[in-house]
């Protein structure tokens, strides 16, 4: 099973980029950030046409996630992170796909702090880690992929500003996604690319892409009953270079 993650950065607007992307790189999973349409707008026939079937939670203009399925339909189990009910966003679907219980979210930017943004980064990052025990306390082989909005470490980063205000990098933020693994969840990627310099996004700005200068924002998480049956993981870099593509390239792995 290959599953992946992709911040799609607008669904519709970039549906040839990720058409093209799930043709060549077939993958069984995906799970998608940022889709930025409403539920009614989501392009499921096109993706039903691609052989996917697919579930999405959107929000109009902003946020959205879903998950497809090659082949199938995931079969949902929650379209909305637990905690909060008055937290209307757009930012986690839940479904079981082929033996799996697949998590996808898009954890909030947080920018700028400190602030209202901030505030609301953390909080839910202490929803999802709530959530997160409560897979692992059912004990069963689960993932929770996505965009983090979080540089875990200096590894996942072009260069380390020790000062900077940006939320993604503040030591808040890195020992929330620190508290997330101690709970006994793997980062794929890094497991099985310790040392390496791996990066998933790549900003419009300043020619980012052109020097390589990266993050890794785009995880992968596998419960202690998904972990053992990792067999190989890493990012499509070259479909961040398209024309018209989105700020993100997908990130995957496979599973025996």
């Amino acid at each position: 099973m290959k599953i992946a993650t992709f911040n799609i950065n607008n669904v519709n607007k970039r549906l040839a980029n990720l058409l093209a992307w799930l043709e060549r790189a077939q993958p069984d999973v995906v799970c998608l950030q940022e889709t930025r349409t409403s539920d009614a707008l989501f392009p499921a026939s096109a993706l039903e046409a691609a052989g996917y079937g697919a579930v999405w939670t959107g929000e109009r203009t902003w946020n959205g996630v879903a998950i497809l399925a090659r082949g199938g339909t995931p079969v949902p189990t929650r379209r909305a992170l637990p905690g909060d009910p008055d937290d209307h966003q757009a930012r986690y679907i839940e479904a079981a796909v082929g033996g799996v219980l697949v998590g996808c979210l898009y954890l909030p930017n947080g920018n700028p702090q400190p602030g209202p943004k901030f505030a609301y980064k953390l909080a839910w990052f202490d929803r999802l880690i709530a959530h997160a025990a409560d897979l692992l306390a059912a004990d069963v082989p689960a993932m929770l992929a996505g965009d983090y909005n979080v540089v875990a470490t200096d590894l996942d980063i072009y260069r380390v500003k020790p000062r900077t205000a940006d939320a993604l990098q503040q030591p808040q933020t890195k020992a929330a996604f620190r508290r997330l693994l101690d709970q006994g969840w793997t980062d794929a990627i890094r497991a099985l690319h310790p040392d390496a310099r791996i990066y998933t996004f790549w900003d419009y700005l300043r020619d980012a892409w052109g020097r390589d200068a990266g993050m890794r924002l785009d995880h992968l998480l596998l419960s202690p009953r998904l972990a053992p049956r990792l067999a190989a993981a890493g990012v499509d870099r070259e479909v961040r270079g398209e024309p018209g593509a989105s700020d993100h390239a997908p990130a995957w792995i496979t599973l025996a």
